[in-house]
C-alpha cells in the first residue's frame, strides 16, 4: 500500500536537499569556476555533519536491504535530517520514493542550490549559476518522466538575459522555472511591463505554468526590520518559512502583489493562455485578497474600463498550494473548488508527517469532485492536460 492508497494525487511542490556539489557537478567548463560554493551562502547554513550522513546512510540502503527496509517504514518521518531522508538527493532512489508516496507526478524543486545561486551570486557568475542549476535539475528528473525539474529565472537581469536562461534551461530539459516576485532594484522594469512579454508568452505559448515560491521574492521583505527591535527571541518554523511571527503572517504579501500588479497590468490579458502557481505562500488570505482586487477595481471603474472583475481573471489563471494545516475547507467554500493544488513538501519537515490526513482533516465538508480537483483536476488543468 502507498502513502496515497486509493487517491490520485499529482504533487506541485517537492524538493531536493542536494549535496554540497550538485551545481558543480552538473556545470559546464565554462562555468564551473563562476558557480559559488554552496557553503557560501548563509540563508540555510549547510552542516556538514548533515552531508556525510547523508551519504553514509544512502551507502547503507544501497548494499543493506534492512536497512532500506526501516527507511521505507519510517518514509514520512519529518524528523530526520533532510539529507537523510529517502530520495532526497539520489535519482534513483527519488523514483523508488516516488513509488512508495504512490503520486502520479511530482514536481521538484532545489532548496540548497537554490540559495547558494540566488545569495551569492552576482551579474555574470548568477548567469552561469542559474544555468547550471536549471541543468542540474533537469539532470536529476531525467531518467523518471513522473518527476518535473522546476529551475529558476533570474528576471532581475533583464529580460533579454532571462529569456536566454529559460530557453536553455527547456533545452535542457527543464519543465518550468520559478521567477520571481518582487524587482529588488526600484529602478529598474516591472516585471509586468511589456517588455518581459517574451517570458510570459513562452510560458503561455507552451502551456506550462510559471511558479512563485516563498523563497523566490527578490529580497522583498513585508515587515519592517524594525520590529525586531522588540527584547524578544525570534521563533524560526525552518525551512525557506520567514522567520518570526510577523514573517510568516506576511508570508504570502509578494506573491499577492505580484500576481495583483499581473492582472491590473493586463498581462494575464495579454497572454491568455498564461497560468501561474502559487507555492508556500500560504492561502488564507485569497479570499480577502480577490474581494479587495474587486473593491480596487470598483473605485477605479470611472477611469478605467474593466473587462472582467479581477476575481475573475485571477480565478482563471491562478492555482495555489495551501500549507497542510490551513482551513482549506473554508478557503474552497470562499472560492471555490477551482484554485487550489496539493503539495507535500516532501522532504521539508513543514510539510509535516502526514499532510493528506492533515488536509483532509480540514476539509470535511468536501464531496469527492472537490478532493478530485484539489489532488490532480486543477493541477492538470494548469498544465492544459484536460
Amino acid at each position: 500500500m502507498t502513502y496515497a492508497e486509493h487517491r490520485r494525487i499529482i504533487d506541485v511542490d517537492s524538493h531536493l536537499f542536494e549535496l554540497d556539489d550538485f551545481l558543480h557537478n552538473a556545470a559546464r567548463p565554462e562555468h564551473v569556476d563562476l558557480v559559488p560554493s554552496m557553503h557560501e551562502q548563509k540563508g540555510l547554513p549547510v552542516p556538514q555533519k548533515g552531508l556525510d550522513r547523508g551519504r553514509e546512510l544512502l551507502a547503507r540502503r544501497q548494499t543493506d536491504p534492512a536497512t532500506m527496509t526501516k527507511f521505507e517504514a519510517s518514509l514520512m518521518d519529518n524528523t530526520k535530517s533532510g539529507w537523510s531522508r529517502l530520495g532526497a538527493f539520489d535519482p534513483k532512489e527519488r523514483s523508488h520514493t516516488l513509488d512508495l508516496l504512490g503520486f502520479e507526478e511530482q514536481w521538484v524543486l532545489p532548496t540548497y542550490s537554490f540559495h547558494q545561486m540566488l545569495h551569492v551570486a552576482t551579474d555574470e557568475a548568477l548567469t552561469a549559476t542559474s544555468v547550471s542549476l536549471n541543468k542540474a535539475m533537469a539532470d536529476f528528473c531525467a531518467s523518471d518522466s513522473r518527476l518535473k525539474a522546476i529551475g529558476y529565472i533570474p528576471l532581475n537581469l533583464g529580460p533579454e538575459v532571462a529569456k536566454t536562461i529559460m530557453d536553455q534551461g527547456f533545452s535542457d530539459g527543464c519543465y518550468s522555472f520559478m521567477v520571481p516576485t518582487n524587482e529588488p532594484n526600484s529602478k529598474n522594469r516591472s516585471y509586468t511591463h511589456p517588455d518581459f512579454d517574451p517570458i510570459w508568452a513562452e510560458f503561455a505559448d507552451r502551456r506550462i505554468p510559471a511558479v512563485l515560491h516563498v523563497a523566490a521574492n527578490g529580497d522583498y521583505n513585508a515587515v519592517s526590520p524594525s520590529f525586531k527591535n522588540n527584547g524578544k527571541s525570534e521563533l524560526e518554523l525552518g525551512g525557506d518559512a520567514p522567520i518570526g511571527e510577523l514573517g510568516l503572517l506576511n508570508i504570502g504579501t509578494s506573491a499577492q502583489l505580484f500576481l495583483s500588479a499581473m492582472i491590473f497590468d493586463e498581462v494575464f490579458s495579454r497572454h491568455p493562455n498564461l497560468r501561474m502557481l502559487s507555492m508556500e505562500h500560504a492561502a488564507t488570505w485569497i479570499p480577502s485578497w480577490l474581494q479587495q482586487m474587486d473593491f480596487t477595481a470598483h473605485l477605479l471603474k470611472l477611469r478605467r474600463a474593466f473587462t472582467e472583475l479581477p476575481s475573475e481573471t485571477a480565478k482563471r489563471h491562478i492555482k495555489v498550494s495551501p500549507f497542510a494545516d490551513e482551513p482549506v475547507g473554508w478557503i474552497i467554500d470562499n472560492i471555490g473548488p477551482d484554485m487550489l493544488v496539493f503539495a507535500s513538501d516532501y522532504p521539508h519537515p513543514e510539510g509535516t508527517r502526514d499532510p493528506i490526513a492533515k488536509f483532509e482533516r480540514n476539509m470535511p465538508n468536501c464531496d469527492q469532485a472537490t478532493m478530485d480537483k484539489f489532488y490532480h483536476g486543477n493541477v492538470l488543468e494548469l498544465m492544459n492536460v484536460m
